[in-house]
């Protein structure tokens, strides 16, 4: 058995599951506590002490059943409402101290992926592509895919209870409402746009417990057959005519609970704006969400059939480059020959799979600073890199690959750098190292011409190294360039490098 636990804005829950096969679980116990997190954090910026000591006594509750159960796997995460609270860290210490429980803050991207891997299950995304909307209390979670593998995802501070801690009642003026709402939204609904740009979408899919709701609502007032789909004028119609509903009529009406009943409008309203973006006339509901994906995540049998981790990584790193209209076929030949120098001097750095990943995608993107500006583009990239997701990284590998990106020309790693001698002295050596190797692959397409067909590092003598080239011009540019840009390299390594 195993059980997840989502500590999300608008509620928490538990799911625990025995697995069937490769495919499906048994549901054993599912539990939802009403504790609006979100409702805190988006008026006030921090968890009040009610609602903390509510999540604790909801949390207890869940840890009794888990117990009785004897369920040996437990993963619990938190999301928008505890990552944005002013007092996480307190919150996240008592939970600790008074449950045993140490949950996870995860980011909008990390949501995102496990709510595709939950879709991938249950809905054929093979050789489609796909736009999943996730909508939660404080965020709504966007992601472009194609089959099971993710090349976009972004967070929108869009969540249901979000809006209506900042817009109030909905049933007061449902047209105002509606129009603030996205008026709000509009710069997020422009960034959605370019996203899809012209790409052809296949598959719009909502998550979520308000999009189940409006699902249940497509059967119950429109008086279709199926919840597992709505068409975006159904969505409109039902925004409509439960919109006008005061919300007590909501719930004795439709049967909503009644913190569902007040956040089912605003979740109508963004759903139907993002999936009018998609061009697509339906949104399927598969009924899965982020405990689906959680629980998927803890399997190793889930592990072992999802894309491996570096495919993942390099599609988003690609679709990355394209964004920003980088010269992706120097990016690409950038990384390939960086992966050759890596291969060849493994005995020189002593670095794994791990790193070789990132000193390839530092070499695909090292040039993307230059959609600011190409002066002082390593400085611009380096803020591009840290600031956009790259689904498949954590954080700190992340951080990684924009340093790497900073120091690839000019300044080399130095401590005078705040944000260099802020990382772990592990990091910084890799970041080291790496960037050592980056700066010899740029050098060996200095003309952009590709022109370089194969290199070999070799050994010369003690503390002696030699670097070979074959390619179909002389190579002078590239030569001269790499004279000028070894030292870093020498340095590193305590070696001294000719160039033949």
């Amino acid at each position: 058995m195993l059980a997840a636990i989502d500590i999300g804005s608008n509620g928490i829950r538990m799911q625990i599951v025995r697995l069937v096969d490769a495919s499906r679980f048994d549901l054993i116990d599912y539990q939802r506590a009403p504790v609006r997190l979100g409702q805190d954090v988006f008026s006030l910026g921090y968890i009040t002490e009610a609602s903390m000591e509510a999540a604790v006594q909801a949390l207890n509750r869940f840890r009794s059943v888990i117990e009785h159960l004897g369920v040996p796997r437990v993963r619990t995460v938190a999301t928008s409402a505890v990552r944005e609270a002013e007092n996480s860290d307190l919150f996240l210490d008592r939970v600790a101290s008074q449950t045993g429980m140490s949950p996870e803050v995860i980011s909008g991207e990390e949501e995102a992926r496990l709510v595709h891997l939950a879709v991938s299950k249950v809905v054929d995304l093979q050789n489609k592509y796909a736009v999943l909307i996730e909508i939660g209390g404080g965020s709504v979670e966007v992601t472009l895919s194609f089959g099971e593998t993710i090349l976009s995802s972004e967070s929108y501070r869009l969540g249901t209870v979000r809006l209506l801690q900042k817009f109030g009642s909905v049933t007061d003026n449902l047209l105002s409402f509606s129009r603030m709402v996205l008026e709000y939204a509009e710069l997020a609904r422009q960034r959605i746009d370019r996203e899809i740009g012209s790409q052809k979408i296949d598959l719009c899919i909502g998550t979520g417990g308000n999009v189940d709701a409006l699902g249940d609502l497509r059967r119950q007032l429109l008086r279709r057959r199926s919840g597992d789909f709505i068409t975006l004028d159904e969505l409109a119609t039902l925004v409509e005519t439960v919109g006008v509903m005061p919300v007590q009529e909501r719930i004795d009406r439709l049967g909503l609970r009644p913190d569902r009943a007040d956040v089912i409008i605003p979740a109508g309203i963004v759903l139907h704006m993002i999936a009018r973006e998609t061009r697509v006339r339906q949104i399927t509901i598969p009924r899965v969400g982020l405990k689906e994906g959680i629980l998927w995540d803890m399997l190793p049998a889930a592990v072992a059939q999802r894309p491996p981790v570096e495919q993942q990584v390099r599609a988003s790193a690609m679709r990355l480059a394209q964004k920003y209209r980088m010269d992706v076929e120097h990016g690409k030949q950038v990384a390939r020959l960086a992966d050759r120098l890596f291969e060849q001097s493994e005995c020189l750095h002593r670095m794994g799979g791990e790193e070789r990943m990132l000193l390839w995608v530092a070499g695909l993107l090292h040039d993307i600073g230059q959609f600011i500006q190409p002066a002082d583009h390593e400085k611009h990239g380096y803020y591009i890199v840290k600031h956009s997701p790259i689904i498949g990284l954590t954080s700190a590998q992340q951080d990684i690959v924009a340093h790497i990106i900073r120091y690839h020309r000019k300044e080399a790693p130095s401590l005078q750098d705040d944000g260099f001698r802020s990382l772990p002295q592990k990091d910084r050596l890799t970041v080291m190292k790496l960037t050592a190797i980056l700066r010899l692959a740029d050098s060996l397409d200095t003309s952009r011409s590709h022109a370089l067909r194969e290199l070999y590092l070799q050994p010369a003598g003690r503390n002696g190294w030699r670097l070979i080239l074959e390619g179909e011009s002389d190579l002078l540019l590239e030569k001269w360039q790499l004279r000028k840009r070894k030292k870093l390299f020498e340095d590193v390594f305590g070696i001294s490098l000719e160039i033949a």
